[in-house]
């Protein structure tokens, strides 16, 4: 079906998910989809356009410009012009947060804290070492080892009425670690919520943060409980825009829209 109006999409290829969002003129989402990147990135950007056009009632036809970002922008086949992660990220969340912010995004294989001031202009950025600790990666490897679905990590968490702080931040230890309290008895909701509050702490230690806290990222959007125990943390509410695992694609799209 080919609607009748201009689009905009922004494709965001991340090292563990592809997001594709499809937006109109006026900045509203008209539609998107999420898939794994696999091992072709070009082949999945293109099946998450389609699958994003057809929620959008829209055809190749209608789009304006495409922008992507990402670890996988260079493989997108229909992008016109492609942008930085941190750029992407930021212009997505100031579309929902217009005042002076300061972005948590966990990633799959990163962790990005941006800062901006008041006109959605960059005054900070900083990004984790090249290591898995603190990120999805880092949880996908955990949940295997503690033999639960990911997507259980969260509601355990939740129940857990005594947590196992873990000492080290790296992966490989912490699985370590994690075997070490499963011997010794510790309840299993106990040490996923562990695992959280070690993801929080690598991410909190890495910059100060403003009186406005957005989180993103696919790891928020699947684990909601992170954004509570932060909250905890950090003693100030944080703010959680509907689709926090599109913020980079929405982004690409308003860059689309020039």
């Amino acid at each position: 079906m080919t609607g009748s109006c201009p689009v905009y999409a922004g494709v965001d290829v991340g090292a563990s998910r592809t997001k594709v969002a499809i937006m109109n003129a006026d900045g509203e989402l008209l539609g998107f989809h999420i898939k794994k990147s696999g091992t072709d990135f070009k082949a999945t950007a293109d099946d998450c356009l389609e699958s994003s056009l057809q929620m959008a009632q829209a055809a190749r036809i209608d789009i304006v410009k495409t922008v992507s970002t990402g670890y996988g922008r260079r493989n997108v086949s229909f992008s016109d012009d492609s942008k930085t992660e941190i750029g992407c990220h930021a212009k997505g969340c100031f579309l929902y947060f217009p005042m002076a912010i300061t972005i948590i995004d966990i990633g799959g294989q990163d962790n990005k804290v941006i800062k901006l001031d008041h006109n959605g202009r960059r005054i900070g950025f900083k990004m984790n070492r090249k290591c898995s600790a603190g990120t999805g990666a880092f949880l996908e490897e955990m949940s295997p080892r503690l033999e639960i679905p990911l997507e259980e990590m969260d509601g355990l968490a939740r129940q857990s009425t005594d947590m196992v702080k873990l000492g080290s931040f790296c992966t490989v230890f912490s699985a370590t670690e994690v075997l070490e309290n499963i011997r010794n008895g510790k309840k299993v909701t106990d040490i996923v919520k562990g695992l959280f509050y070690s993801v929080i702490k690598r991410v909190i230690e890495m910059d100060a943060f403003t009186e406005n806290v957005v989180m993103t990222g696919g790891v928020v959007a699947h684990n909601p409980f992170l954004v509570s125990m932060t909250e905890e943390y950090i003693g100030q509410k944080i703010l959680v825009p509907e689709h926090p695992q599109l913020t980079g694609a929405i982004g690409a799209a308003l860059y689309a829209m020039g």
